[in-house]
């Protein structure tokens, strides 16, 4: 997407505001034309020292000193707080739209996304579009008006005048920042870019923590990390070195631009077009008005990053998910489920060849095979998660692609290799399951997948915290974790990949006890590895390169 393009789909997002954005620029107008004319005023005082009368007194002027005082600092943080109030209320929607969206796009899309870039992209990207909308939009608005206002101020001692002021606003308010943005060319871009790449080295770093130190790899990745931050601050240096030679070119144009007006107010005065007035007043009012437009003469480097922060952004919220969730079809009640020569591949290679497995009602059945053979992904498809490429999933004989999606997750429950925990209690961890359910319904789910004593034995109980990704748990209570959850959502499929792949033959017995005896009215499609988790299973199908036999 061209930078035009994304500043463009930016400014549709204040439409939900545009009062307040209206609100905010005619402040901002007031204000800086209340700042620019206390000098002018000021020139008026002298005049009417020198006894040169332009209809206005002394006193009138000092009045409107004092008032213009008063109402610039009431202008100012009208506008200041209106600007804010636009650009967090759009950070909250637009926050809202990015995890609407990443949760539109999970788990396929989002399965082999760099998390740490992710990450950086929540909180800094959308963070930078504050920049946008609270001193980009509104100070363009309120630049072109009040200086606008200000060149017919000026031009009214005489045209040449105004035509010297617009010139001058023209270059340091437009021209400047545009040939500052051509020069800095994809700067912004590539700074966003490394800037997600080392927050995803650093979360990356972080979790590895304990096998960097156990195989002596601290040094080895404390230079990766300091070769990424040192890029990334040369990048940064550039933006900066272009930043200030921005602000140095529009200050001295901004003196060169005084220069040309005292020089053609000198020559108009002489010439006798213009009075003594017509020789101070443009000449204060021109140095006195630069302001909006020094506050543009900086967005050609300030917007870098923030294009490129709204680009980034905007693809997420833009991308299309691998499946659309579906609703408006009946309910559908389970009776089984089938892949019917079913073909699927992740990109170019392929995974799944004319697999047909058929799943009855209430019947246990296995999948062995070796890893990578496709075990998970024939469960994935189940799920919906991915639309297979050739053949199609059935659910009770219907396409589970007109089936609704919330009928379909009823109907599943989906227990995957590696449970995802919370930073919250057990107990809620394990409501995730079913969030209404009773603290009963929790324990019992607990009691099946037996992790109910253990959790017993805590300080806490079902309040204790597991800590940031279940850090305080074992695989296998994490994994029992994951059971109960699979339980409590007590849906008549339970498609169960590696159950028991980190619990010790004891707990494995009570588990596969309990699927045994929740078959009589489940049905139970199980994945793993193991012969002996298998023990349960009514059939046994082999899996083995892409082919189920």
């Amino acid at each position: 997407m061209s930078k035009v393009k994304v500043l463009f789909r930016m400014l549709t997002l204040v439409k939900p505001l545009a009062g307040f954005m209206v609100l905010a620029a005619t402040l901002g107008t007031l204000g800086f034309l209340t700042a620019q004319f206390i000098p002018i005023l000021g020139g008026y005082a002298v005049l009417t020292g020198l006894g040169i009368e332009k209809g206005i007194t002394f006193k009138n002027v000092v009045i409107l000193l004092l008032l213009f005082a008063v109402l610039r600092a009431i202008f100012r943080f009208s506008e200041q707080r209106t600007n804010h109030y636009i650009a967090f209320t759009l950070l909250a929607i637009i926050r809202d739209r990015v995890f609407k969206a990443l949760r539109h796009l999970c788990p396929a899309k989002l399965e082999g996304r760099d998390k740490g870039d992710l990450i950086s992209l929540i909180t800094s990207d959308v963070e930078l579009l504050e920049v946008f909308y609270a001193h980009t939009i509104s100070p363009i608005c309120i630049a072109v008006v009040t200086e606008a206002i200000m060149c017919i101020y000026i031009g009214s001692f005489h045209p040449l005048l105004g035509s010297v002021a617009l010139i001058a606003f023209l270059i340091v308010g437009a021209v400047l920042p545009v040939i500052i943005s051509k020069r800095s060319g994809t700067l912004g871009d590539d700074l966003r870019k490394e800037a997600g790449a080392l927050s995803a080295h650093m979360l990356e770093s972080i979790r590895g923590l304990d096998e960097t130190l156990q195989y002596h790899g601290g040094e080895k990745r404390l230079n990766e990390i300091t070769d990424k931050t040192k890029e990334l601050s040369e990048k940064q240096g550039v933006l900066n070195r272009l930043t200030g030679t921005n602000m140095a070119l529009a200050n001295t144009f901004i003196w060169v631009s005084d220069l040309m007006m005292l020089g053609t107010c000198l020559a108009l005065y002489n010439s006798g077009k213009v009075g003594f007035d017509g020789l101070i007043i443009p000449m204060i009012a021109l140095m006195s008005s630069f302001g909006p437009v020094t506050a543009l003469s900086a967005l050609g480097t300030t917007l870098q990053s923030t294009v490129a922060s709204g680009a980034r952004v905007l693809s997420v919220i833009d991308e299309v998910p691998e499946t659309e969730d579906i609703s408006g079809k009946e309910e559908v009640s389970f009776t089984g489920a089938k892949a019917v020569n079913v073909t699927f591949g992740y990109g170019s290679a392929e995974v799944l060849k004319d697999v047909f497995v058929n799943v009855g009602k209430d019947e246990i059945v296995g999948i062995v095979g070796p890893s990578g053979c496709g075990k998970s992904t024939l469960l994935k498809l189940f799920m919906r998660f991915w639309k297979t490429g050739k053949g199609n999933v059935d659910v009770s004989g219907i396409d589970i692609n007109d089936i609704n999606t919330d009928n379909l997750r009823d109907m599943e429950s989906y227990m995957t290799q590696e449970t995802q925990l919370f930073k919250d209690t057990i107990a809620n961890n394990i409501r995730i399951g079913k969030l209404d359910a009773t603290d009963e319904e929790v324990m019992e789910a607990c009691k099946k997948a037996s992790i109910h004593d253990l959790i017993m034995t805590l300080p806490k109980g079902y309040d204790t915290e597991v800590g940031e990704l279940g850090s305080t748990l074992s695989g296998g209570e994490k994994q029992r974790i994951g059971l109960a959850r699979a339980f409590l959502h007590d849906a008549p499929f339970m498609l169960l990949d590696e159950p028991t792949s980190s619990l010790d033959s004891l707990n494995e017995a009570v588990i596969l006890k309990a699927l045994k005896e929740s078959a009589k009215d489940r049905t139970v499609l199980l994945v793993s590895h193991r012969p002996s988790t298998m023990c349960i299973a009514g059939r046994t199908l082999s899996m083995d390169g892409g082919r189920v036999s």
